[in-house]
């Protein structure tokens, strides 16, 4: 086992970064996480928690999964309808007794139920990342406001735009998937029953989404494929966040209504990205998880499940190889197949359920 006295520091305290962490303070590794925000980023909006999901936080750490079961709702139905409002089909979801649930959750009720089960004294915020060096035994990160990491091991969490990334495998462009999402989160005791996840569609496009989470509430998404204009491009969000009233109007006037009665400050907007896989996830003492990893279209919901899953077996390689080398060539010759379909097969469900 590499030793419990390594020094391991994770840049970026989303849900992948903090449950990694939890991981390896439990093995007794000495941890140190960095958030480049001034405290836990806890905004976001509905996240679907597919059974992998919750199988990979309930092997690691079963509170966490219990505490996400008890803030969200199990997913129930899977209804598709036509944009006047008519149902193509419901897939009802049944479970086997003490089988996880799929969930519908917020995601700030996650990363709450992860941040419960992690030492707060080793979260440092306003930790800007600048820039990374290396040894043949160490791994070194610089931050911005002149703060120094030393360790045995620097893991990259730091999401879709990562930094640690491009120490890695220079050069990464995101791949924009054609697509502008707008998501948002009302109070809703009458339009999404508990448990239920709707989908409208025409044809083989799909307008918009919506689940309940928990509390009298429903998360919605709605789609829209869009060319960026020559500003845009390398953006993550485009120049005007308003929803075209044309195109809302497409939908029949009760989901039109979920989207309408929002709060502005309940909504987010962004360009639909990912990644081309990467020919490798580590370079000497320094790994990618989670998105940094292999960011990828949410049409499998394996995006913060695939998180999950680098932590849990990331954790196990440390705990059973003979030194830290051999846990990262270990790990990447396990996860790389796995998350490249992942980001395959996302990406073609994309292109086909695009409207076009």
């Amino acid at each position: 086992m590499v030793s419990s006295q390594s020094r391991i520091g994770i840049i970026g305290a989303g849900t992948s970064g903090v449950y990694l962490a939890i991981l390896l303070i439990k093995q007794g590794f000495q941890v140190t996480l960095f958030e480049k925000a001034p405290h836990p980023r806890t905004d976001g909006c509905g996240i679907l928690i597919v059974q992998a999901g919750m199988e990979a936080l309930h092997q690691g750490n079963h509170q966490i999964s219990q505490k996400i079961i008890n803030s969200g709702d199990r997913v129930k139905v899977f209804e598709f309808r036509n944009l006047r409002g008519g149902v193509i089909s419901s897939e009802p979801v049944t479970y086997e007794e003490n089988e996880l649930p799929g969930m519908l959750v917020h995601r700030k009720a996650i990363l709450e139920a992860l941040l419960d089960e992690l030492p707060p004294e080793c979260i440092h915020f306003n930790a800007e990342l600048a820039s990374i060096a290396q040894t043949e035994h160490s791994a070194i990160a610089h931050f911005k406001d002149g703060r120094k990491w030393e360790g045995d091991l620097l893991i990259g969490a730091d999401g879709i735009v990562s930094k640690v990334r491009q120490f890695i495998v220079p050069g990464v462009e995101l791949f924009y998937l054609g697509d502008i999402v707008w998501r948002g989160i009302v109070e809703d005791s009458s339009f999404c029953p508990e448990g239920n996840f709707f989908v409208y569609v025409r044809g083989r496009g799909i307008y918009a989404n919506f689940f309940h989470i928990g509390g009298g509430r429903t998360h919605w998404g709605f789609f829209i494929e869009k060319e960026r204009t020559d500003s845009e491009i390398g953006k993550l969000q485009p120049n005007n966040i308003t929803i075209p009233p044309e195109e809302l109007a497409k939908l029949p006037h009760d989901a039109r209504n979920v989207i309408e009665s929002t709060p502005v400050e309940n909504i987010v907007c962004r360009f639909s990205y990912d990644i081309d896989p990467l020919p490798k996830i580590y370079d000497g003492r320094v790994i990618l998880i989670g998105d940094a990893a292999h960011a990828k279209s949410s049409t499998r919901a394996r995006g913060m499940t695939s998180g999950w899953e680098d932590g849990l077996y990331l954790a196990q390689h440390l705990a059973e190889s003979a030194n830290i080398p051999e846990a990262l060539e270990n790990f990447q010759t396990e996860r790389l197949p796995i998350v490249h379909e992942y980001q395959r097969t996302s990406r073609e469900i994309s292109r086909k359920i695009g409207r076009r």
